[in-house]
């Protein structure tokens, strides 16, 4: 199982970016943990400026922006 943490206040595209990780996790088959982050402790602790940020396994791999549908896909191949 994959641990995902959205990093961000829960704003619109924090939320935009949870469901559309939930959404390809569940397409690709891939059992996921999906955490959303709001501590701005924490999401400062991964280096994120700009949310929302993405946490994949401990690996920061996006922020700043809401990732497109094919980026989010390849996470889970």
């Amino acid at each position: 199982m994959k641990e995902v943490k959205v990093l961000g206040s829960g704003c619109r595209n924090c939320e935009v970016t949870a469901q559309a990780i939930a959404v390809a996790a569940e397409q690709a088959g891939v059992a996921i943990e999906l955490i959303k982050v709001t501590d701005i402790a924490e999401i400062m602790s991964f280096g994120v400026m700009s949310t929302p940020g993405v946490v994949i396994d401990g690996q920061l791999v996006h922020s700043g922006s809401v990732p497109g549908p094919d980026q989010v896909r390849a996470w889970f191949q």
